[in-house]
């Protein structure tokens, strides 16, 4: 039987999908599990959060964005004062929701959020995404009661391993019990298919090397659904094989993963999980820019045999004819593959991690 959690939860992360959705999904499980909890996020005006956090029906609190300097500049000079303003803040939010546990999800409103906790001694749990942890968690390890990551190995004292917390329509997700529904939805046959997505900032090289490559995926018997990013999308024209649909943003991206044999994609947190956890072999592509976390991500999962990692330099036209159309034609491999992903997915990420905030509030 799960722990009871505490009465009030503040959920600090924000400015990017890869801490709103974990923070998401944590507060919808604290309300399935005691639909009284008091569920309230602390973020930007200007993150995603300030958009889906009210639209899945909790309140945010808002602090300073306050983004640390990588070089000594003005911008550091300045650090002080606006960290300074953005704990105020912070513990503002705390007296506000009467928050009884602190859950940081990283990134430019942990920090405070931290800060503001440990003032107040207010638990903390810890959540990292990536598998080398960001400035934000580093420091909230050090004064946290429980500290949860998602992948082994990260480098993270004392941590436990709880995966990723999931939206309930991928942990939960039968991919092939929704594949006909799926290929009817997006106009697809009953072909191979191949899902192609690159995010909203990691989608450049990868629809260059598929646009180019329409005529050769579609003779070849490949279908694709093509997730460009909002303001990216192409025209692939009439194509006499297999069809190749484009979407500028998928909102169904549960039944995308039904429909896929293969994906590939760039490598964040959330798109290994979400994949190793449904069980969809990928072709992984990390971003070349950032402290190098996009491959560490993918790393599990390629070595249990789930998906393949490529370089991005690597991405062309001849990398789609020579290396992508034969991996999506044999499916006795594919097959393999599917297997290898879902041993080392892990559905239960919201569950492991409401658990490490119970205990935090039960030892408060």
């Amino acid at each position: 039987m799960s722990a009871a959690v505490p009465s009030s939860v503040l959920l600090a992360g924000g400015g990017t999908a890869g801490h709103v959705s974990p923070l998401l999904a944590l507060a919808d499980c604290l309300r399935r599990r005691d639909p009284s909890v008091r569920v309230t996020a602390l973020g930007t005006a200007e993150g995603l959060e300030s958009r889906l956090v009210p639209e899945r029906g909790y309140p945010l609190l808002e602090v300073p964005r306050v983004p640390f300097p990588r070089r000594p500049d003005a911008a550091a000079l300045r650090l002080p004062g606006n960290l300074r303003r953005a704990v105020v803040a912070a513990e503002a939010a705390l007296e506000t929701s009467g928050a009884e546990v602190v859950v940081g999800f990283g990134g430019f409103v942990a920090s405070p959020a931290y800060l503001a906790a440990r003032r107040r001694r207010v638990p903390v749990v810890v959540h990292e995404q990536n598998a080398r942890p960001g400035l934000a968690n580093r420091l909230g390890a050090r004064i946290a009661a429980e500290v949860a990551v998602t992948f082994p190995g990260t480098p993270l004292r004392g941590a436990t391993v709880t995966g990723m917390p999931l939206r309930r329509e991928i942990a939960t997700l039968d991919r092939s019990a929704h594949r006909a529904e799926a290929r009817e939805r997006f106009g697809l046959t009953d072909a191979p298919t191949l899902l192609v997505t690159g995010g909203s900032l990691g989608a450049a090289r990868l629809n260059a090397a598929f646009a180019s490559s329409v005529a050769a995926l579609s003779a070849a018997g490949v279908q694709v659904l093509h997730v460009t990013g909002a303001g990216k999308e192409f025209d692939p024209g009439e194509v006499p094989g297999a069809p190749y649909v484009v979407l500028p943003y998928c909102d169904r991206m549960d039944l995308a993963y039904a429909a896929a044999d293969l994906v590939v994609c760039r490598s964040g947190a959330g798109t290994v999980c979400e994949l190793s956890a449904v069980g969809l072999p990928a072709v992984y592509v990390p971003l070349p820019v950032g402290n190098g976390e996009q491959r560490l991500n993918a790393a599990h999962v390629v070595e249990a045999g789930g998906g393949l990692l490529v370089d991005d330099a690597a991405v062309d036209a001849a990398w789609v004819r020579d290396t992508v159309v034969p991996l999506a034609l044999d499916a006795a491999r594919l097959g393999s593959m599917a297997a290898a992903a879902a041993s080392v997915g892990q559905r239960d990420g919201d569950e492991q991690l409401a658990d490490l905030v119970a205990r935090a509030g039960g030892g408060r």
